[in-house]
């Protein structure tokens, strides 16, 4: 049976508690976090950078991170998130004039490297580099903000890229983030994810613990 993970975004966590809320999602039986750093020029939003990962790392924090950057132009940022624990990092296609320049970057720091597909970014990017990624992330709301409902026409653009993987006989990942819910989460695992990335649904809750379960007994029914 497949295995589809919950990895929490801290995007929606709050920021004055940001280490306690880490612990939180850990004690569920999360052990990878996205982390989404945002410029305010890729996108109108401004949020975390590589000096809050590392203090994470210092505090004793054990976890690896699943670092997402809309940010343009990207290649400066990449060597900044050497040995800070980070597993993967995704770029935007439109946030680097050269693509294939930037995933070689990221392979010299020894991260996992992932593309983020907005809702309209062509999937014709796939056809260059798709044998160079570990991970696909599926953008199911535009970029910049939490809290976004989910834009159904999505699903079939993560069905489309679960076929791309399939054909290629590559282990690439597919991750979908964006207005993912205990309403739609079945829809977004049967369309072929393996990661769905969580952020207002776990850390808006009264609960955290109680909602991971959930969404990991969802999965797990499905």
């Amino acid at each position: 049976m497949k295995r589809v993970v919950v990895v929490p975004s801290i995007l929606s966590a709050n920021f004055c508690r940001l280490g306690k809320e880490i612990q939180e999602v850990l004690k569920a039986g999360c052990n990878l976090i996205h982390f989404d750093v945002m410029d305010n020029h890729y996108v109108s939003n401004l949020t975390m950078g590589p000096m809050i990962l590392k203090s994470i790392k210092n505090s004793g924090i054990k976890v690896f991170f699943d670092v997402h950057l809309m940010a343009s132009p990207v290649d400066s940022l990449i060597p900044l998130f050497a040995n800070l624990n980070v597993q993967f990092i995704t770029i935007h296609p439109e946030s680097t004039n050269h693509l294939d320049r930037t995933i070689q970057l990221i392979k010299k720091i020894d991260c996992g490297v992932g593309l983020a597909l907005n809702p309209s970014t062509s999937l014709h990017f796939l056809d260059y580099v798709i044998d160079e990624l570990d991970l696909i992330l599926v953008m199911a709301v535009n970029p910049g903000f939490g809290g976004q409902k989910f834009l159904t026409y999505v699903l079939k653009k993560i069905q489309q890229v679960r076929s791309l993987i399939d054909k290629s006989q590559k282990n690439i990942l597919l991750s979908v983030d964006g207005g993912i819910s205990l309403s739609n989460i079945v829809n977004v695992i049967q369309s072929g994810a393996d990661y769905v990335v969580v952020g207002s649904a776990i850390f808006h809750s009264d609960d955290y613990l109680k909602t991971i379960r959930k969404l990991t007994d969802i999965i797990i029914d499905n």
